[in-house]
């Protein structure tokens, strides 16, 4: 195909099966390129954003096992050689990933944003959880080196790296040795939007916006307000739900997945939001200050970025309850300006984000 017919650009996103920060990233990057189509494994449009419904998405074969659209995990050993039969023909192809998107082959400059090189390969024990060991070898048997020698391949085959976080950016260039730019991706939550209240729900409860997932360490945060004596408000859902439902009786309201306007609603009457995961950027603490409110946070990986101690918040020491219940009766926690931690959350805006990633797609196409 002659160069001038080809498409200007293509994204490719692992899967549209949730409703994460990464995917908020995909419907920032269909933004800046409303006509680029949206390749992905798969799709279940009732489990991600519904802005989804109106962009060009365009799914694998991986897509017609129904079970995989909402156990995506049960599809490991597929994604690999499903991402490597995925080529596309564009001037740019720009691979939103966390392990798997940036196998697409291109006959075009592949640029890479990078949320995190796959957990399941170089975080396993804390992304499955205390039996992250065994069930790991459960799960990827004799594959883990076939996939790591797959996925560092795919790595050295983009041109351009991106990543989200300075802590994402170490981890990339342990895995791969390749020298990341940093370009933080915005809070995607627009704060002057409308707001939808939580029937019996009284403001100043404390917040956790999070998958439910072993390594996001919702259980001390339920812990922990229940030592305080604070009702805790946890929005996300995943597998770990039931176990934390039990663990929160009386203490926890879990409302689940919910829409833009009542995760603002929630934004803006509470009197923190805790963040204790192992985060490779921490997106939630932006959308909290927003709305001028605090976060407390382990103090690590992308919270280091997102959120200034003593500033727009207050950093964890460690993952533990007594830890986290330290923090809470701090006294500056509450002391805090809202005014200053709204200004913080402007740094990381998006206009910056879409000028820059589009400056970066232009200069790769000239």
């Amino acid at each position: 195909m002659p160069t001038d017919l080809r498409p200007p650009v293509a994204l490719v996103h692992d899967y549209l099966t949730q409703r994460g920060g990464a995917e908020r990233v995909v419907l920032e990057l269909a933004k800046i390129f409303p006509e680029a189509p949206i390749h992905t494994s798969l799709y279940a449009p009732d489990a991600t954003f519904p802005e989804f419904s109106k962009l060009d998405v365009r799914t694998m074969a991986l897509n017609r096992i129904g079970v995989l659209r909402s156990h995506h995990r049960l599809g490991l050993p597929l994604f690999a050689p499903a991402f490597s039969r995925l080529h596309l023909d564009a001037e740019v192809t720009l691979c939103s990933s966390s392990g798997w998107a940036h196998g697409a082959t291109t006959s075009g400059t592949k640029i890479v944003y990078c949320h995190a090189p796959a957990r399941w390969l170089y975080q396993q024990d804390r992304y499955l959880g205390n039996h992250g060991r065994s069930l790991g070898k459960v799960v990827l048997g004799g594959l883990k080196k076939p996939l790591l020698n797959w996925d560092r391949r795919a790595a050295s085959s983009a041109t351009t790296y991106i990543v989200n976080s300075s802590a994402t950016a170490a981890m990339v260039r342990d895995a791969y040795g390749i020298v990341a730019e940093i370009v933080p991706p915005p809070p995607a939550v627009d704060a002057t939007g409308p707001l939808q209240p939580v029937e019996g729900l009284e403001p100043g409860f404390l917040l956790v916006v999070a998958r439910l997932m072993p390594y996001k360490n919702v259980d001390l945060s339920i812990q922990a307000a229940r030592a305080t004596g604070h009702h805790l408000v946890v929005i996300g859902d995943g597998p770990e739900r039931h176990r934390l439902e039990v663990l929160g009786a009386g203490v926890a309201t879990f409302l689940g997945t919910v829409d833009d306007a009542t995760l603002r609603w929630c934004y803006d009457n509470c009197s923190a939001h805790v963040a204790m995961s192992h985060e490779d950027y921490g997106l939630s603490p932006l959308e909290a200050a927003a709305f001028g409110r605090p976060t407390v946070a382990l103090r690590g990986g992308g919270y280091l970025d997102t959120v200034v101690e003593g500033v727009t918040g207050l950093h964890v020491e460690q993952p533990t309850v007594a830890a986290l219940v330290t923090c809470l009766a701090d006294p500056r926690l509450m002391d805090l300006n809202p005014e200053v931690i709204v200004e913080h959350s402007r740094v990381f805006g998006a206009k910056r984000f879409r000028a820059t990633m589009a400056e970066i797609v232009s200069n790769a196409r000239s």
